[in-house]
């Protein structure tokens, strides 16, 4: 049971960066729980062929994204909410979600939003982007460059406050 112990200290070692990103890439921290689940199933599934390959983190970033995007496909995500009171109260926002980077970046379209994830924040290349997303490096470079500016134009006006 080696292998056990190795993807038990590796998700030890990983789980609070990894929950973070899937919470970029999907902008709800439930989701992003249910997202992180999925690909830490998938990947210990995978692990001994990917432990000896030394690309755990990468490949955990590849299924989160790719289990996001799968789930956005999904029908009931596509309903749109209406005027009608819900049966039970609202929790309020965690201080997390309040953030205007976080609320910045929901606001970006879903391409945009994962190539600026990868790029900036995790540090990725672009074509390291590219291949984890399976678009083309000039895509990553006009999506890193557009969302960018999008942020750049929210969060600049509430820097000179």
């Amino acid at each position: 049971m080696k292998h056990d112990a190795a993807f038990s200290d590796f998700v030890a070692a990983r789980q609070t960066h990894l929950r973070r990103i899937a919470y970029a890439l999907c902008g709800d921290w439930h989701r992003a729980d249910d997202l992180l689940q999925t690909a830490l199933t998938k990947l210990y599934v995978a692990w001994p062929r990917i432990r000896h390959e030394g690309n755990e983190e990468a490949y955990c970033r590849q299924i989160m994204v790719r289990a996001n995007i799968d789930e956005s496909r999904r029908p009931w995500r596509r309903e749109r909410p209406t005027d009608a009171v819900p049966e039970h109260a609202v929790e309020p926002a965690q201080v997390e979600e309040r953030s205007a980077l976080f609320a910045a970046l929901q606001a970006l379209p879903e391409q945009q939003r994962k190539v600026v994830v990868l790029r900036h924040w995790l540090g990725l290349s672009v074509r390291e982007t590219a291949t984890e997303l399976g678009i083309s490096e000039g895509t990553v470079k006009s999506h890193s460059s557009r969302g960018l500016a999008a942020l750049e134009a929210v969060l600049a006006p509430q820097q000179h406050r």
